[in-house]
């Protein structure tokens, strides 16, 4: 057995209407399943999903106060108004910024743009940032990606006579602002057929009914965004990013072009990854440490130096977060080792003086991927006593939820189930990481702590071909609500598996099945073939790609994940003395059970090290289930064996040793004829010198010496001779018994067959006789259970 790292689990997978879609649609029934179970379970919604044909944009006037918002700005423009657009600092609020500055500069408008500084104002509208923006004599505010839960600031701007336009992507709260305008999807009652835009959506919709045409000329701007806040990319967002990513692939700015080449991208066809993973991290990294100023001024620069030399900044700035990360990552993680160790808290609440707020969610994030536990990492001001802090949660625990049952001690907190912000007095971070770990044990189970994979597809190797593969790939760009897909190949033979790579630490397999074959890789899971054996059924999860080599084509596994479903013998019959300690050293501890049946194994074998569990006939039953067994050597009996492995349920895995000093097998082992010629000597002589003649009768017999003296041993312990100083006699009127009486013999026969069962058998032969004892106990228990 070999166990997952995760807990799969499998979607439910389609049946109906598979067969529809794959007829309508000239789609591999792979593809087809997908599609349905992704909710696209018609033959219309499925097309338009596919077909970027297919999709439209919506109607920018579709959203609520849209009109309202054109009319003010286009009044703005012809009186020359001065517009200030108030922004954020992230990759989408930047994104955002720059496509409404750049739709109102084409207008002709009098704008300029505002970002706050994370560390001094914090996120949103600040009342102090709108009164200078008053004095400075700008007569309209313009959010983006930022605004509706800006009630007091909303306020502020009616007082003052600063009309103040919002425009948003996020949840809107109880109250709304008393704005001039309120442009969001999700704002209540507005009828915008889709809710998932990000901030540069909505920006870009405002930027469309502006100009009176879709805008295609931002596109490149739009996809940063869009990818880099973790919307959901399916319906208007799909087709945004699809001609996004096509629009950054042939973008003419010099920002965007300075950017990709800092990014490595310049050569290469643009995917959502470059931009989840290249682009949107040092567009971030600007807010993160810094001013967002940086990060527009790239995105607008029209200079192909200026571009270059602002490239270099963020791409600095990039380097020294992603230090700054590291470092905080390495202190929170030695502060959880130190002080909190996970199988004692079940929720990490984690502190440290200084961190850098800015960077401490990616921090919390890489304790979640770590550690499998919510997390809420904070930033302690001990000038103030305050501490600022980002969650990550897990499923199964709800953060919003479970931080809102202490709102006496969380003055400041937001977020949604699986992140959360939050400002706290540092003197109450004991009792909130009390609250939390005791809530945490009311509402998740051992199991919770386990990561989840979420498994799209179970596939059989015949089912994966490059056609279905290239099918699959029309569905990208993959993200939120549409990810990369999962899938499962269960229970396949292996026709190879291997190390690759420079420091061999990558995996190599050959998946069969149904007499097809595709190859999988792992990286970095090199050590996993030496945890499978090449004889198991292996199930791996993982996503599929097409390897294209020296002129070959093939579909492949890329490997996330493996597991092994049933108990492995592993056969180390034949190891080295010099390398057993080595390869035993690398089964973990706390797993690894080493049984020995003779007392001198340990030193025989030089084990001084490990704890070793001596096996006899008055030792109990040991509970072996779902534990490493190693075998070191050979029992007395096969019936101790037996014993061992049919109390309990089979271990996970069986490393057999099966070390021996003599060998029964291929020494005599004389049979009835044998003894009866012997015995028939005996007679003649009624005397024999064992010591002295031995040696000459095995030489005229052509048998051991070894076989003389057992066969003596034998007849002495059945009372047919007597032997004294090495002379045999011959016992008068002896009482008539069978060889099988002496415990000499038959010792001699069962060691004999427990070295051809255990010893020099097949590796089949042997995981057979295991596999028979496992099925024995699971009959004995069905009768019993029958009986009862």
């Amino acid at each position: 057995m070999l166990k997952s790292k995760a807990r799969w689990k499998i979607k439910e997978q389609a049946s109906s209407q598979v067969d529809q879609l794959v007829n309508e649609l000239n789609i591999a029934p792979l593809v087809a399943k997908l599609l349905i179970n992704r909710g696209f379970d018609t033959v219309e919604s499925a097309r338009r999903f596919i077909y970027k044909d297919e999709m439209v944009y919506h109607d920018p006037f579709l959203l609520d106060d849209m009109e309202r918002v054109v009319t003010r700005i286009q009044s703005a423009v012809e009186q020359n108004e001065k517009i200030l657009i108030f922004g954020d600092y992230d990759a989408d609020g930047v994104s955002s910024t720059v496509v409404m500055y750049c739709a109102l500069k084409s207008l002709g408008a009098v704008v300029d743009f505002y970002i706050p500084n994370r560390f001094t104002e914090g996120y949103g509208p600040n009342e102090p940032a709108i009164r200078k923006a008053k004095e400075q004599g700008y007569g309209l505010i313009v959010t983006v990606d930022t605004g509706i839960a800006a009630v007091h600031v909303a306020n502020v701007a009616k007082e003052i006579n600063l009309d103040f336009i919002v425009t948003d992507h996020h949840e809107a709260p109880p109250i709304l602002p008393d704005a001039y305008a309120i442009v969001n999807p999700k704002k209540p009652g507005c009828p915008y057929p889709f809710k998932g835009l990000a901030g540069v959506g909505v920006a870009f919709k405002v930027a469309h009914a502006l100009l009176g045409r879709i805008p295609k000329e931002w596109l490149d701007i739009v996809v940063i965004g869009t990818v880099a806040d973790l919307v959901p990319l399916v319906d208007e967002n799909r087709l945004l990013v699809m001609e996004g990513l096509h629009a950054l692939q042939s973008t003419e700015k010099p920002g965007l072009i300075a950017l990709k080449k800092k990014c490595g991208i310049s050569s290469q066809v643009v995917q959502a990854d470059h931009v989840g993973f290249g682009i949107g991290p040092r567009i971030n990294a600007a807010g993160r440490l810094d001013s967002a100023d940086p990060a527009v001024a790239l995105l607008l620069s029209e200079s192909h130096e200026e571009a270059e030399q602002l490239a270099s900044e963020i791409d600095d700035l990039n380097k020294e977060r992603q230090a700054v990360v590291s470092d905080i990552t390495e202190a929170a993680i030695q502060v959880v080792e130190d002080q909190f160790p996970p199988n004692e808290n079940e929720v990490l609440v984690i502190a440290g003086e200084g961190w850098n707020a800015g960077v401490i969610g990616i921090v919390a994030s890489r304790l979640v991927e770590r550690y499998y536990r919510p997390t809420i990492v904070l930033s302690i001001d001990a000038e103030k006593g305050l501490a600022k802090g980002s969650a990550r949660s897990i499923e199964g625990f709800d953060m919003f939820a479970e931080l809102s049952k202490s709102r006496d001690i969380l003055p400041h907190f937001g977020g949604h189930p699986m992140a959360a912000g939050l400002t706290m007095n540092a003197d109450d971070l004991v009792e909130l990481r009390t609250r939390l770990c005791k809530q945490a044990r009311e509402v998740l189970t051992v199991d919770d702590f386990k990561p989840v994979t979420s498994i799209d597809l179970v596939a059989s190797v015949d089912d994966v071909s490059v056609n279905v593969i290239k099918q699959l790939e029309q569905l990208a760009p993959f993200g939120v609500s549409n990810p990369t897909p999962k899938v499962l190949i269960q229970d396949v033979h292996l026709d190879q598996m291997r190390k690759i790579g420079s420091e061999s630490n990558h995996l190599k397999v050959g998946f069969t099945q149904n007499g097809a074959t595709l190859d999988g890789i792992g990286f970095h899971l090199g050590y996993l073939s030496e945890e499978i054996t090449a004889q198991a059924k292996v199930s791996a999860v993982g996503t599929l790609s097409i390897n294209e080599w020296n002129n070959h084509i093939k579909p492949q596994l890329m490997i996330e994940d493996v597991a092994v479903l049933e108990w492995q013998l592993f056969d180390w019959r034949s190891i080295q003395r010099n390398r057993l300690i080595e390869r035993l050293s690398t089964i973990p501890a706390e797993n690894r059970v080493l049984l020995a049946f003779r007392e001198n194994t340990k030193d025989t074998l030089g084990l001084h090290q490990f704890d070793i569990t001596h096996i006899d006939g008055n030792t109990n039953e040991q509970d072996l289930s779902n534990k490493t067994v190693v075998l070191l050597d050979i029992p007395e009996e096969r019936e101790q064996l037996k014993r061992l492995f049919s109390a309990y349920e089979a271990p996970n895995r069986i490393y057999a040793i099966f070390h021996h000093e003599e060998d029964s097998f291929f020494t005599s082992n004389p049979n009835r004829e044998h003894f009866k010629w012997f015995y028939a000597f005996l007679l003649k002589r009624k005397s024999f010198n064992i010591k002295k003649h031995s040696e000459e009768l095995a030489k005229y017999k052509g048998w051991s010496r070894h076989t003389i003296d057992f066969m003596s041993k034998v007849f002495c312990e059945l009372g047919f001779v007597t032997i004294d100083d090495g002379i045999l006699n011959v016992a008068e009127n002896p009482e008539k018994k069978s060889l099988d009486e002496s415990k000499t013999y038959r010792r001699k026969q069962e060691q004999a067959f427990i070295e051809n069962d255990f010893v020099y058998s097949s590796y089949m032969d042997l995981k057979q006789w295991f596999s028979q004892v496992v099925k024995e106990k699971l009959l004995d228990e069905k009768t019993i259970k029958e009986t009862v």
